[in-house]
Order: C-alpha cells, then sequence, then structure tokens
C-alpha cells in the first residue's frame, strides 16, 4: 500500500462469531491496514482484550472512561484516526444502538463522531436477523450510508441452520478494501 498506511478501528461485539474478529485482524494486518480494536464490555466476556491487543500491535480500547494515559477525548481522537470503522460481529443490539443514535459506550461513541466509512458484519441468530426491527435498522441504516457485509446461511451456534452466520472473512477484507 502506497503512502500513508490506512487506519482500520475494528468493532468487536460480543457473539459467538467473535472468534473470527482474530483472522479478521490477521488478514487486514497483512493487507497493510494498521488495525485499532475496540472491545465492547460484553465482548470481553468471551475473548479477553490482550489477544486483540497481540494480534493486532496495538492497545486494545474498551469503556469510555477507561484510559488512565494521557488526557484525551478517546471517542473523537480515535474517530480521527479512522479511515474506516468495521464492526464484525455486529450484533443485533450494536445495529440498533447505531440506528437509534443511542451513544452509550466507546465504540459507539466512536461511530457517531467519526466522519470514516462505517461497515457492519452481522452475526447472529437467524430469527434475530430477520427480527422486522433489527431489518428496519438495517434499513435506516443503509439509507444513512452505512454499508453492511451481508451474513450467509450455514450452522448457527444455537445449533440450528438460517442466515446470520459471519460473512468470511476473505469477503469482508475484500469489503474493507473496496470502501476504504
Amino acid at each position: 500500500m502506497p503512502g500513508k498506511q490506512k487506519s482500520i478501528i475494528l468493532g468487536v461485539t460480543a457473539s459467538v462469531a467473535i472468534y473470527k474478529a482474530c483472522d479478521i485482524i490477521r488478514r487486514l494486518k497483512d493487507a497493510g491496514f494498521a488495525v485499532t480494536v475496540i472491545q465492547t464490555k460484553e465482548s470481553e466476556e468471551l475473548i479477553k482484550p490482550v489477544l486483540f491487543e497481540s494480534l493486532s500491535g496495538n492497545k486494545v480500547y474498551q469503556g469510555l472512561f477507561s484510559s488512565t494515559e494521557a488526557w484525551e477525548i478517546e471517542h473523537v481522537s480515535l474517530a480521527r484516526k479512522a479511515d474506516l470503522i468495521l464492526v464484525a460481529p455486529a450484533t443485533a443490539n450494536i445495529i440498533a444502538k447505531i440506528s437509534s443514535g443511542i451513544c452509550d459506550d466507546l465504540l459507539t461513541c466512536v461511530i457517531c463522531a467519526s466522519k470514516a466509512p462505517v461497515l457492519f458484519a452481522p452475526a447472529m441468530n437467524e430469527n434475530m436477523y430477520k427480527n422486522k426491527i433489527t431489518q428496519a435498522n438495517i434499513g435506516k441504516l443503509k439509507s444513512l450510508g452505512y454499508k453492511f457485509v451481508e451474513p450467509r446461511s450455514g450452522k448457527l451456534a444455537c445449533g440450528d441452520v438460517g442466515v446470520g452466520c459471519l460473512a468470511s472473512v476473505e469477503t469482508i477484507v475484500q469489503e474493507v478494501r473496496e470502501n476504504i
């Protein structure tokens, strides 16, 4: 990648597909992107931040008020740093919050404060994904210019088979390249 290295903010939420975020980080770095992870509080129950720090080579950001380093308004500085924000996996909860303009954690505040393109890669149970409210939220966000990497069909964490599986890592990385 010639010139300045592009910066990706990877928002990681509490979906069972969270383990795929590790491969997303690796492939984005292999493609020449700098990756900074913002991890929601709930996602920390599934994977500890140290793993994402090791893979990205950068500090993982968590809560709105968790910084003990130099004074800065983190959500603003991270929003300015981003050339693209990727939320993968994206839960129904994060999609609903952004659709409603709710900024109650670091990730939602960064998305709201950023002028960078935002790309969501949903991963959830088929019933949640097809729920009329979730679909309305996705439709609203698309109408506002937010982009989505559509989930695929397959075996879901609950054992059901249906739409809601996180798109392939290759597809997600390709969408990042096309939207940056």
